[in-house]
């Protein structure tokens, strides 16, 4: 199985472009799993639930980036807030006003991602374009220091549909350039579109991704 699971990774690896970051999702998976592929030298990593996440970075090695994934609570921020490397799931002003409380009180900035919700399914989480926009556009929002929008996030629908994916991805892709012109046109940081998991990846990558998450296709199926 180990050994499954370093050629799965490397076999990612090999085919991504070099602008691409690969974001292996350890959810549900055991320490032992992401050890082997710690040891091949990756070390990115992204959880969905805080629990989990908490309980790995104690474990791991301090090394480890950290991607926050998942649907995140405004009360859970305080856990991850001293290590976190990038939170992908930014869906409210109410949840970046408790990152910026957070940052600051860690002495630190917090880099995150506004997720767009591209999807149709009614699950997914996320803002709308509008939302972001004025999200970007408030007092609130401009006298925060302790937080750094890097980009954006989405999640296409989970569909066998090509195209339905495609034009998802599209419009994220057609989002961030607009709001890189109105808001981030100065800001070299505002560069990341995560977008692309283990069964739309290579459309991501096509359309424009700089971050794909990847568990299944590297780990195999979740517990």
């Amino acid at each position: 199985m180990a050994m499954d699971i370093v050629e799965n990774l490397n076999k990612i690896l090999h085919e991504l472009p070099g602008r691409v970051k690969l974001i292996a999702i350890s959810k549900n998976h055991p320490e032992d799993l992401i050890m082997k592929v710690y040891n091949t030298g990756h070390k990115t990593f992204g959880e969905n639930r805080v629990q989990e996440l908490i309980s790995k970075y104690r474990n791991l090695p301090k090394d480890i980036e950290w991607h926050m994934v998942g649907h995140l609570q405004r009360n859970k921020v305080s856990y991850i807030a001293p290590f976190i490397s990038l939170i992908h799931s930014v869906d409210s002003l109410r949840l970046l006003h408790a990152i910026e409380k957070e940052a600051l009180n860690n002495h630190r900035i917090i880099d995150c991602l506004l997720q767009i919700r591209i999807a149709r399914e009614e699950t997914k989480f996320g803002l709308s374009f509008d939302e972001i926009k004025k999200i970007l556009c408030s007092e609130e929002f401009a006298n925060f220091k302790n937080l750094r929008i890097k980009g954006l996030m989405g999640m296409a629908t989970f569909t066998s549909d090509e195209n339905e994916i495609k034009s998802e991805f599209e419009y994220l892709v057609n989002a961030y350039r607009q709001l890189k012109e109105l808001f981030f046109k100065e800001k070299p940081y505002f560069c990341e579109l995560s977008m692309g998991m283990s069964n739309d990846y290579k459309l991501a990558v096509r359309a424009g991704s700089t971050m794909v998450r990847i568990g299944s296709l590297i780990f195999g199926d979740r517990n």
